[in-house]
């Protein structure tokens, strides 16, 4: 592969990106026939086909995939070595592809605009997904850095803590249980849970947590598709669930919904910044991940006490 270019990989890119080679060829500002030409002489120096041409589109095989990972890990090497050269002339300038999971935008555009005051020529873009989308966009180095809870195993990553993320079961205001001290774990599985997808974070947690009850993980609750939809079921007392404190803060404070005092909670996770082990840490994820390290826990959001009585504080 000596006669590889980065051409013919932004080529890949482009056809995976835009499905079709003639719309990667307008993309590029290129005719088909350049396009194809790029495709086949690689696929003549691998010995493999890259792509299976199908009805629905051009769709990466085994090999193709292998081309498509390795286009997207350069074109971050060179984004880096952008940032680098730049950091030896002295300039505060760069650019940070942040994810973060969907319970973690509840902080992080705070946490953007702190950092932004203190480097304000560093370009931040955020990405939020549920933890799944956020961990494939790390994978395939389509994001520089991740806000999540646990960090994934799948591939080797770099993962540094900055805060706590305490989870807690949230019930409306006028719920029976409200109020009561020390509730059983059998009590609150009883109740009707809304949950939110498999994949969750938050889900897997509770799915951990119910997981010594006989038969509750057969069917754990109502899925909904967000943190907001689960707390305004939950308002209208569609049932009870279990979330993030971080996402119910203003709720609690206006009384519009209440932490129950379940026994075992709240359950203490931790929130981490992540990257991608095989890259190298530019500047700029170095300053963020410096500042996440010093200053990162104080831009949690904090729920003071549901109730006069509650057992605990976050």
């Amino acid at each position: 592969m000596k006669t590889l270019s980065l051409r013919q990989l932004k080529a890949v890119q482009a056809i995976v990106r835009e499905g079709s080679i003639s719309r990667a060829a307008k993309a590029l500002g290129l005719t088909g026939p350049a396009v194809t030409l790029q495709l086949k002489q690689m696929e003549a120096d691998s010995g493999l086909s890259l792509f299976d041409r199908t009805k629905e589109g051009m769709r990466l095989t085994d090999a193709g995939r292998v081309f498509f990972e390795a286009a997207s890990f350069i074109d971050e090497r060179l984004r880096q070595l952008e940032d680098e050269l730049n950091a030896l002339k002295g300039l505060q300038v760069g650019h940070l592809r942040l994810g973060a999971v969907s319970t973690a935008k509840y902080f992080a555009p705070a946490l953007m605009a702190a950092f932004k005051k203190a480097h304000p020529g560093i370009e931040i873009s955020l990405i939020i997904g549920n933890r799944e989308e956020i961990i494939a966009a790390l994978r395939d180095y389509r994001i520089d850095m991740a806000l999540m809870g646990r960090p994934p195993k799948t591939f080797p990553v770099r993962a540094a803590l900055f805060g706590d993320h305490p989870l807690v079961i949230i019930a409306p205001a006028n719920h029976p249980l409200a109020g009561q001290r020390d509730i059983s774990k059998e009590t609150i599985a009883a109740e009707h849970f809304l949950v939110r997808e498999p994949g969750s974070g938050t889900r897997i947690s509770l799915e951990i947590f119910f997981s010594d009850i006989p038969g509750r993980l057969d069917h754990l609750g109502q899925e909904m598709g967000s943190n907001e939809t689960i707390k305004q079921a939950v308002m209208a007392d569609l049932g009870v669930a279990f979330i993030s404190a971080h996402t119910i803060a203003q709720e609690v404070e206006l009384g519009r919904l209440v932490i129950l005092d379940v026994a075992g909670t709240p359950i203490r996770r931790q929130w981490f910044s992540v990257s991608h082990a095989d890259r190298a840490f530019s500047p700029t994820m170095r300053a963020f991940d410096a500042f996440l390290n010093r200053d990162g826990a104080r831009y949690l959001p904090l729920v003071a006490k549901p109730y006069p009585a509650a057992a605990f504080e976050l």
